[in-house]
């Protein structure tokens, strides 16, 4: 039966299986590094006791696939975890060609023809590590939504409208009809309120048709999305997503702190609530003051790129944090469904960390007749009528946000979109 390496028992048989990492065939000897998911381990072969394994070891490559029986021990030579396998028994399950991303003389190939062998270029300790990352962020935002009642759904991303603004959606046939890759499941999150379900979350992919080709834009990506009633302003929206966001990073720190430092020489800095917020306009003001940063009065109904670039570092020298809530923006630049204040201004925010949005939340206008004008002001009445109907029969304040999960990873690793997704998807990639 196999053993994964970190769970091997010493002095006694194990059973390893994994990818050959590296050879090392001398006179009388055979050295062979294997790692699994878990960890590695050194395979230290004699040859003179083992002329069997000769064979084996000419045909081995790098990558090739192995299974390994034999006895472990402790080594004071042994610089890898300090153990070793001495084998009895070595099969090879499959034999690896040359790599075609890792040129000869080079450290790194470039990122597009990494993506070309993206699952050879996921095999490294740094992409394992950061995936293994973002399984425990999403694992603790469930974990922490679980602790706090809410229901996970699971909403159709095929729909038969254009969502939130009408604007970057793709469109499918569907039999005949035009049918619509979902952006966002905001529409289902709020039909889950109008059912009574109350506290609702959901993890799944969202398109964007944005020819964009930033280092922090992707066309298919992964939301993690939730929704909540009985808010009494979104300030309670904003709490949620501090406490779930601490919570989430305080399990990734306990679990992968010494790690992330290790591989990548970056250190998990675990937010302090409350998170700083400032609106929009004020801002403005403190980006210009403090760095010559001007806006045109046209463009200050929302955050700029490079304004939200300069957050990083504004909020880092006024309040010693590296999230930042902004509050104030335009009714004309913010969706339909945002309830407004008395002065007009949406009751929602955006959540900035190290100078880039990751969450837009708000509160959610649940008045039908307010909501259907509103729908009109954007002249979206017509095509989001199915979206209106929820609000005729009774719904409850609520609120709610999205996190990318992608673009939190890119974050967190100091990378960029391409390297942050498992696989990703760009106006010229369709593959693999």
């Amino acid at each position: 039966m196999r053993t994964l390496i970190e769970n091997i028992t010493l002095d006694v048989k194990n059973t390893i299986s994994g990818f050959v990492e590296n050879v090392r065939d001398k006179k009388t000897m055979c050295f062979l590094v294997v790692r699994d998911v878990s960890s590695k381990i050194q395979i230290t072969i004699d040859k003179v006791q083992h002329p069997e394994f000769q064979d084996i070891i000419d045909r081995l490559t790098i990558d090739s696939v192995v299974q390994v029986s034999g006895v472990v021990r402790k080594s004071d030579f042994v610089k890898l975890n300090g153990i070793e396998m001495f084998p009895d028994d070595i099969q090879i399950l499959s034999i690896a060609a040359t790599s075609p991303i890792i040129a000869p003389n080079e450290k790194e190939t470039n990122i597009d023809l990494r993506l070309d062998y993206r699952w050879i270029d996921l095999r490294s300790d740094k992409n394992l590590l950061m995936f293994k990352v973002q399984s425990e962020f999403i694992r603790a935002c469930r974990d922490f939504l679980y602790r706090n009642n809410f229901i996970e759904i699971h909403t159709p991303k095929i729909i038969g409208t254009e969502s939130e603004s009408g604007a970057g959606v793709f469109k499918v046939d569907y039999f005949g009809r035009t049918a619509y890759l979902a952006q966002s499941p905001q529409f289902y999150k709020q039909m889950a309120m109008a059912a009574g379900f109350e506290r609702i979350f959901e993890s799944g992919p969202v398109f964007r048709a944005e020819k964009s080709h930033s280092h922090k834009h992707s066309t298919e990506f992964s939301g993690f999305d939730i929704e909540f009633s009985y808010i009494e302003s979104y300030r309670d929206v904003m709490e949620m997503e501090e406490k779930m966001l601490t919570f989430a990073m305080c399990s990734v720190a306990d679990k992968y702190s010494s790690q992330i430092k290790n591989l990548y020489n970056t250190d998990i800095v675990v937010p302090s609530r409350p998170f700083p917020c400032i609106d929009l306009h004020e801002l403005y003001d403190e980006l210009e003051r403090r760095y010559e940063y001007h806006v045109n009065e046209s463009e200050k109904g929302d955050l700029t790129t490079e304004g939200e670039k300069l957050c990083a570092r504004f909020s880092l020298e006024k309040y010693g944090h590296e999230f930042l809530f902004v509050t104030g923006f335009s009714k004309d630049k913010r969706a339909f469904y945002h309830m407004r204040d008395s002065n007009g201004i949406p009751c929602g925010y955006d959540l900035i960390w190290n100078g880039c949005e990751i969450t837009t939340g708000a509160q959610r206008e649940h008045r039908y007749d307010i909501l259907k004008k509103q729908a009109e002001e954007k002249g979206l009445v017509d095509d989001v009528k199915f979206y209106l109907d929820f609000f005729k029969y009774g719904c409850p304040p609520h609120g709610g946000f999205g996190i990318g999960i992608d673009r939190m990873t890119m974050l967190l690793f100091n990378t960029n979109i391409k390297e942050g997704m498992f696989i990703f998807r760009g106006p010229e990639r369709l593959n693999p």
